[in-house]
Formats: C-alpha cells, sequence, structure tokens
C-alpha cells in the first residue's frame, strides 16, 4: 500500500477539526512565544547595559556597549539557533520527534535564567557569561523550529494544515509583545521607586535588576508548557513512515484525535508496510527530486531573515536615527528603556501580531506562493518608499509617517515570507527527511539573521563621525543599508519561484512518498534465492 494509501493517513488528511488540533497549536506555540521573547527581549536591554557596565565618567555621554560586545551580545544568540537548527532537525528524524521536543524546552528554561544570573567582577566577566548562556539559549530555540513545524504539520488535516502551522508560528508575535510589555512594567516600576533623574551619568544600582529580571521572565512559558509536550504522542507519520509500526499509530491517533480506525483496516495497513527506496538527503534521487525545492527554502529564508532581523533587532537605532526617540543624553537610564520598550510594543500590536493572522485566515484560501511572492514585493516597496526620500522622513514633523510606513514593512513580512518560509518546508519533504530539511532551511535564515544582526550595526552608522555612535567605524548610513534590506527583498522574490505550492494536497503527494511506493509496486517480480523480489533491486540483492 502506497504511504498515502494508509488508513491511518488517510484519517488524519480528511479529519474533522477537533480540540486537539488547537491544543496542539498551544502547546507547540508556547515555544514559539519563548522563542521570540528570548530572541528580541535583549535589544530592549541593550541600552541598559551600555549604561551601566561602559559608562565613562568623563564623557559627555551616556555609555554604550563596544562595538563587538554589542554584535555578540545581539547575535550569538543567532549563532545557538542556527547549530540547534541542524542538529535537533536532524535528531528529529534519528529519535523522532516526541523524544527530542523535551529537551529543546528544557534547554530554553534553564539558560533563560542562567542568563538572567550572569555573574562576574568586571563588565567583560558579565558580558561573556551572558553571551555564554544566550548562544546555548539559541541552541535550544533552533531545535525548536524543526520540530514544531514538522509535528503540526503531520498533525493537521490537509484542508487546514497551512492555517495551524501559521497559527504555531503566530505565537512569535506575541512573544515580541510580551516582552515590550513586561519591559514597560518593569521600567516604569523601577523609575517611580527609584529616582533616575541623572540622564548622563551612571545609572542607580537597582537598574542592574531590570534587565536581569526581564531576561529571566522568558523561562516562565516554557515551564507551563513542558508537561504537556511530554504527554503529547509521537506523530502518526513518523511512527508509520519511519518507525514502520504502522498498528502503533492508529492506537495513537485514534486516542488523540478520535479517529476510528476499523481492525481489518488496521489489519490491511500494517500488513501492507511501505517497502519504497528510501533515498538519503545526499543522494542524486534527493536531488532530482528536492533539490531545487531545497534550494528554494533556505534562500528565500535566508534573504528574509537578513532584511527582518535586521528591521527587528535595530528598531531602536533607526527610531533614534529619525528622530522619533530622544537622544539618550536628554534621558536616564530606565526612561530609555521604557521609550524603547514602548515604541517596540506599537509596533508589535499594530503590524507584526495582525500581519501573522492575516496569514493564518487567509493562507488555505489564496495559497502559500501569492502570499510569499505578495509579500517580498511589498515589503521591497515599502523599504524603497522609506530610502528614496529619506531625507523627508528625518524631517522634524515627519517621523510619524516614517514610523508608520516602517510599520507596513513588518505587516507584509509576517502576512508574507516570514510566515510562509516556516510554513512551505514542513510541507514538502519526506518524513524521513522533513525534520532535516526544515532545519536546513531555517539554519539558512538564521544565517541571514547573524549577517542582519551583525552588518547592519555597522553598516547603519553614519559617515559623519558626529553622528555615529562612540567606537563605530564609518557605515554606508541609515538610509544606504535601507537599499541593502530592498535588495534582499527582491532577490528572495526571484527564489520564490523555486518553491511549490502545497495548498490543499497531502504531505505525502507533496513529498512524493507514493512515488515510491508505486515504482515498488509496478516492477516486474523475480525469484532470487527462493525469494519474490522487484527487478529493479536484483542487482542490489546480488
Amino acid at each position: 500500500m502506497a504511504a498515502g494509501g494508509l488508513q491511518v493517513l488517510n484519517k488524519l488528511d480528511l479529519a474533522k477539526t477537533q480540540l486537539y488540533h488547537f491544543k496542539a497549536i498551544v502547546i507547540a506555540g508556547m515555544g514559539f512565544f519563548t522563542d521570540a521573547y528570548d530572541l528580541f527581549s535583549i535589544s530592549l536591554v541593550t541600552k541598559l547595559l551600555g549604561r551601566i557596565y561602559y559608562y565613562e565618567p568623563d564623557s559627555t555621554n551616556p555609555g554604550t556597549l563596544p562595538p563587538k560586545v554589542s554584535s555578540a551580545v545581539t547575535g550569538v544568540a543567532f549563532c545557538g539557533t542556527f547549530a540547534g537548527q541542524l542538529f535537533f532537525g536532524w535528531l528529529g528524524d534519528r529519535l523522532g520527534r516526541k523524544k527530542v521536543y523535551g529537551i529543546t524546552l528544557m534547554l530554553m528554561v534553564i539558560c533563560s535564567l542562567a542568563s538572567g544570573l550572569s555573574f562576574g567582577h568586571t563588565a567583560k566577566g558579565v558580558m561573556s557569561t551572558l553571551c555564554f548562556f544566550r548562544f546555548w539559549l539559541g541552541f535550544g530555540i533552533g531545535g525548536d523550529y524543526p520540530l514544531s513545524a514538522t509535528i503540526m504539520s503531520e498533525y493537521a488535516n490537509k484542508k487546514t494544515r497551512g492555517s495551524f502551522i501559521a497559527a504555531v508560528f503566530a505565537m512569535q508575535g506575541f512573544g515580541n509583545l510580551t516582552a515590550g510589555i513586561v519591559s514597560l512594567i518593569i521600567a516604569a516600576g523601577f523609575k517611580s521607586k527609584y529616582h533616575d533623574d541623572d540622564h548622563v551619568g551612571s545609572t542607580v544600582p537597582e537598574a542592574d535588576y531590570v534587565w536581569r529580571i526581564v531576561l529571566m521572565l522568558g523561562a516562565v512559558p516554557a515551564v507551563l508548557t513542558y508537561y504537556w509536550r511530554m504527554k503529547m504522542p509521537e506523530t502518526a507519520r513518523y511512527t508509520a513512515l519511519v518507525a514502520r509500526n504502522i498498528k502503533q499509530a492508529a492506537a495513537d491517533m485514534s486516542r488523540v484525535l478520535h479517529v476510528h480506525i476499523e481492525e481489518d483496516d488496521m489489519t490491511k495497513a500494517e500488513s501492507t508496510k511501505a517497502e519504497g527506496k528510501r533515498f538519503g538527503l545526499l543522494t542524486s534521487e534527493f536531488v532530482r527530486r528536492h533539490g531545487l525545492h531545497l534550494v528554494g527554502t533556505t534562500t528565500t529564508w535566508f534573504f528574509l531573515d537578513i532584511a527582518f532581523y535586521s528591521q527587528n533587532l535595530f528598531q531602536k537605532d533607526i527610531f533614534s536615527a529619525v528622530g522619533w526617540l530622544p537622544k539618550a543624553n536628554t534621558m536616564g537610564a530606565l526612561e530609555e528603556m521604557y521609550k524603547i520598550a514602548r515604541a517596540q510594543t506599537l509596533i508589535a500590536l499594530c503590524s507584526t501580531i495582525p500581519g501573522y493572522w492575516f496569514t493564518v485566515g487567509l493562507i488555505d484560501v489564496v495559497g502559500r506562493f501569492f502570499i510569499q511572492l505578495m509579500g517580498f514585493a511589498m515589503m521591497t516597496a515599502f523599504l524603497l518608499g522609506l530610502a528614496v526620500p529619506y531625507h523627508h522622513w528625518t524631517t522634524k514633523g515627519n517621523h510619524t509617517g516614517f514610523v508608520v510606513m516602517y510599520a507596513f514593512t513588518f505587516f507584509f513580512a509576517n502576512f508574507g515570507p516570514n510566515s510562509t518560509t516556516f510554513i512551505v518546508p514542513a510541507e514538502i519533504f519526506p518524513a524521513r527527511l522533513r525534520s532535516t530539511c526544515h532545519g536546513i532551511s531555517a539554519a539558512a535564515g538564521k544565517a541571514g539573521a547573524i549577517v542582519g544582526s551583525f552588518g547592519f550595526l555597522y553598516a547603519a552608522q553614519d559617515k559623519d563621525p558626529a553622528k555615529r555612535e562612540s567606537g563605530y567605524p564609518a557605515g554606508i548610513g541609515v538610509r544606504n543599508s535601507l537599499f541593502g534590506l530592498a535588495a534582499c527583498c527582491v532577490l528572495g522574490f526571484m527564489f520564490t519561484f523555486l518553491v511549490p505550492e502545497p495548498k490543499g494536497r497531502s504531505l505525502e503527494e507533496m513529498s512524493r512518498e507514493n512515488d515510491d511506493e508505486q515504482v515498488y509496486k509496478a516492477a516486474p517480480m523475480v525469484i532470487v534465492d527462493a525469494r519474490i523480489i522487484p527487478e529493479c533491486l536484483t542487482s542490489i540483492d546480488a
């Protein structure tokens, strides 16, 4: 029986949306909530870290993180995420999705707490331990990408699969929003209790607790969902197609999804296990079938994340450059953190979250391909709309217009390629390679995030030394950097044409696992050593 013909898989594809589907969305989605909180909360506290640990008494400006330290603190988690996506993606196909799923969550919990407890007698010591724990935090976050996407795609029915995976990913928006709200509340609370009137000098000692509390609270949602992750059964597709235990797959899905599989159907399925050719990742057969697909998913995610993370992580620098945020030496440390968090919260609330949920509502209607193309095109248009008349936007009175245009780039990133690049790799590759290929695609995206987080910080510096942050070399400026991000979106648009459309099709159709079985069943049969096998396999058997 073909992989797509197994009763348990057919039942899953045709199953009605049930409570367990929503439970799975919440369980997997809370991982992404934690991911976003942990990755983006660091941008809210970097200015504060500079004021606390790098204040120079002789300077007329507040302390700032040196360029290399700022790059490391901001980008080291992405390096860990890159490694985690590759490692846990591979491990998810070898050991099973469920066995690995809890490890990633516990790693996030431990490292979130440890990040807030970073220790040392000097600034170098504190920053070194912070970077160490954030690397391993990123490693755990990296594993959540391929595992959550794969689990949700393998649980979902084919009619609403896109919406379910998108809903898991949309929890990133709430994580981003919560990071901003938590920072607002903590900064406001400390500011009201401890006077923060010195705009340039060293901050009140209690400010050192602020950034630690913000980072440590990232462990809370992960802890709350750990038990439920451990209770989830292995996905039926992994159990049936990779572990080859169809009876167990049927029993698991009957229990959690209330999908009835008759005893004779189950016996029939069990006796006709898939025996097709099982090509690996590094084979010519994989390259022939899915090589261009993998190129498409990796390149589009890479170019998207250069633009997306550059904008996300350095919102505070861009808003300061156009005058939406006051100059650092006109406000205290906690007030500065409050205003940065307020700006990020407004962007998340007005553009980031709506963009994610537009994708959830429309992806199974208009398809992944259209949303991705449209998103890249609109991001390009709005980035050019910011870059071409950049001097107009920096003029007093035009700052609001800049922020609105900037918000639209986030809206169309999330109602566009930021969602679809996550969804599609979980739908188009074979079950035995699905987690691995998603991990490779996601790692390519994080390579783009690393380029964005390390590169944009330097590139956006002004050529005028008076307008540059202390310690940075001359860059190409914010305007030219925005042109560069627009070029990345154009390249993403072009490479989208390598990615197929999975809307309304089963995972087995998209991955062509049915082809394996049909080749096997149709092959002429010969007798070799008293065993009946397909003629096409005689050379191997010999």
